[in-house]
């Protein structure tokens, strides 16, 4: 599976919720630093920055996305939010089968925990388990 077939798997589990940045780029740094084995990755590369792990290939790929009409940016305030759209959720889906169950599970788990926490919560839990994301923040919560 190439890795914007991966991304449309994982983002499929979101069930058309749209992500802010720092829930999609949080989300792919679990699934590589947690399940990788299991999903044919690291499919990116993490580095500590302002707000935590981050790779900017995360935003390029979403944007190659868009541009074939899978993924919806959803301008807020400053950024963007990213959805899949209606042919980008049923291309995830399918995608999503192929991947080992306990991916599937750790997905859905990591999907739901990313989205039902707060942006100060999320950055928080994030550097509290991976304390060396926390070098080049400017975040103090």
């Amino acid at each position: 599976m190439d890795r914007e077939d991966f991304m449309l798997a994982v983002l499929s589990a979101g069930k058309g919720q749209a992500y802010r940045p720092v829930q999609v780029q949080k989300l792919f740094f679990l699934i590589d630093k947690n399940i990788a084995e299991l999903v044919e990755g690291p499919h990116f590369d993490f580095v500590p920055y302002d707000y935590g792990p981050f790779d900017k290939a995360v935003y390029e790929e979403l944007n190659r996305l868009e541009k074939i009409a899978d993924v919806e940016l959803c301008p807020e305030r400053t950024w963007n939010n990213y959805r899949l759209t209606a042919e980008g959720q049923k291309k995830g889906d399918k995608l999503h089968l192929f991947l080992d169950p306990s991916a599937q599970d750790y997905i859905k788990r990591a999907s739901d925990f990313v989205t039902s926490i707060s942006f100060t919560q999320l950055v928080s839990a994030i550097y509290k388990a991976y304390p060396d994301m926390r070098v080049n923040s400017v975040f103090q919560g």
